[in-house]
């Protein structure tokens, strides 16, 4: 694409590569240059703030410091550092494309688009990142915040999200990109689009691009990126049954597979229609582990949002009656104090805790008397 803009490229380059300069975030994957950390930091803030990812990303890298370390540790541990910072596919495929690398690459991250993007999880964003910054070749690395802010540069009416229109602004960006700083112009644009060229309510004043936006000079810059209207989330009512077999509590592993794989979990499922939750528990509890339960008490109700879906989880304890369980998930019975060393999903994280409070209580109540 041909752009009036382009003709200013020089110019952009600079003034986007001062305020780089002067008002760079101070992190900690801003201080290697070791493709295996850096890959690690990108994966992590996909879909999860910097103030997030932080502590994971110290405790992810002191727990695996190397590719080799990663690809040699079991799944279960991987997805337990990864407990609570969610999409836990990108854990999933981290550590298999960790496992690749070191078979395949003979332990060297490849430094080459194509053989990056046919690892699991590696996407055009997460190789060009890898690529600019840790082997400084010129490819764009366009994440949410710089897609908006090139949509507002060059005043684009495109959805930034369709296939389309993220290869026009990589077209756009490889004629930006001052050779030999493409990792320096890459970070810069997500630190202007998320610090200054913000979603709404942009500081424009205070924006280094400002003198060159077209989105602005046409006050454009409320209207701009487009966005699809959100779709309505579906919501389930799902019942969970923390079954107790004396001192202990079942719980089954996902398959590796899909939403939450490889975490544990309490035993459950959706509420069919015109069916009591009650009925719900003891018929989810028989078709996934061929288990009876009686005794079925309330114990709380948790409300929890996915990106595509909501829940109103409604959860019983219950006691196991008889029948040795049948998943085909890997599954065990654990002592309420050792269900900390497994990786469970936020809203099942939230059971566990309320468990443990009330356990605790109980325990204190008979100490005292």
């Amino acid at each position: 694409m041909s752009h009036p803009l382009l003709k200013r490229a020089s110019a952009i380059a600079k003034a986007l590569l001062q305020f780089y300069a002067r008002h760079q975030r101070d992190l900690p994957w801003r201080k290697t240059k070791d493709p295996y950390r850096i890959w690690v930091s990108e994966v992590m803030l996909q879909q999860t703030q910097v103030k997030t990812t932080l502590p994971y990303y110290k405790r992810f890298l002191e727990e695996f410091p190397t590719i080799e370390a990663l690809a040699r540790a079991p799944l279960d541990d991987v997805l337990k550092l990864w407990e609570g910072l969610g999409y836990y596919a990108r854990a999933r495929n981290l550590h298999r494309s960790a496992q690749i690398v070191v078979r395949d690459y003979n332990r060297k991250i490849p430094s080459e688009r194509e053989a990056l993007l046919k690892l699991p999880g590696v996407g055009r964003y997460t190789a060009g990142a890898i690529l600019s910054i840790a082997f400084e070749r010129d490819e764009p690395a366009l994440d949410a915040n710089a897609r908006r802010v090139l949509c507002r540069l060059f005043a684009l009416r495109k959805d930034p999200r369709k296939p389309a229109t993220e290869k026009l602004l990589e077209s756009l960006c490889r004629q930006l990109i001052p050779p030999g700083q493409t990792g320096e112009f890459n970070q810069a644009l997500m630190d202007l689009g998320s610090t200054i060229c913000l979603p709404k309510r942009p500081s424009c004043l205070l924006c280094p691009l400002s003198p060159f936006c077209e989105a602005r000079r046409r006050d454009l810059q409320q209207e701009l990126p487009i966005t699809a209207p959100k779709r309505t989330k579906p919501h389930y009512e799902v019942a969970v049954g923390v079954i107790w077999k004396e001192n202990k509590i079942f719980i089954a592993r996902r398959p590796d597979d899909g939403l939450l794989g490889g975490l544990w979990e309490f035993s459950g499922g959706k509420r069919q229609e015109n069916e009591t939750l009650r009925r719900t528990l003891v018929r989810e509890i028989a078709e996934e582990t061929g288990m009876r339960v009686n005794q079925v008490r309330p114990l709380t109700v948790i409300e929890h949002g996915y990106s595509h879906f909501t829940v109103t989880l409604h959860v019983f304890e219950c006691q196991h009656l008889r029948h040795r369980p049948k998943s085909q998930r890997p599954w065990r019975w654990v002592e309420l104090e050792n269900l900390e060393s497994f990786a469970f999903p936020a809203a099942n994280k939230r059971i566990l805790a309320l468990l443990q409070r009330k356990y605790q209580k109980r325990q204190r109540r008979a100490a005292i008397s």
